[in-house]
């Protein structure tokens, strides 16, 4: 991918929404703080990371590649979705990342504040299900051996561990 932007992303549907694809390391505290509000009884935040072996395969990198205009359409869409399912949610965020990404690294961080935990739960595992298989996002595994394999959206339906 050639193209390099930014953190900043169009207009999120709702003001208490962030949606943004980064070349930039993630921040745990950052989503956090971005779904905290006074209102909430919770804040449920989800860290993927860059883990060493996918099924019993060591793995050196990983390398994630999008287009991102429609992924922050689909970013904003989900966030609309939550509102609709679950109006008590205060924030809505949902941070990607791009590029090489090395193990332990933070590759997506979705946050959900909302006044009760059940809802706030709920919401966030409703945002990364729907965020794997609908965001326009490629994500390829580079192996200990040099080999490399393009993880796809089926591959991820299929797996026990949801990629």
């Amino acid at each position: 991918m050639t193209a390099k932007f930014s953190r900043a992303a169009p207009a999120p549907t709702h003001a208490g929404d962030h949606c943004t694809l980064t070349f930039a390391p993630l921040s745990l505290d950052e989503a956090y703080w971005l779904a905290d509000d006074p209102a909430n009884g919770a804040v449920v935040v989800m860290s993927g990371m860059v883990r060493n072996n996918t099924d019993g395969n060591a793995v050196r990198f990983l390398e994630y590649q999008a287009y991102e205009p429609m992924a922050i359409r689909v970013f904003q869409q989900i966030a609309a979705e939550i509102r609709h399912r679950w109006a008590d949610v205060t924030h809505v965020v949902i941070h990607h990342r791009v590029g090489s990404l090395s193990i332990g690294d933070i590759s997506v961080l979705v946050a959900v504040g909302c006044p009760h935990r059940r809802e706030a739960f709920e919401a966030c595992q409703f945002a990364i299900d729907t965020l794997k298989h609908n965001a326009p996002i490629w994500k390829k595994e580079h192996w200990a051996d040099g080999s490399s394999t393009w993880v796809s959206i089926g591959a991820c339906e299929q797996s026990p561990e949801g990629c």
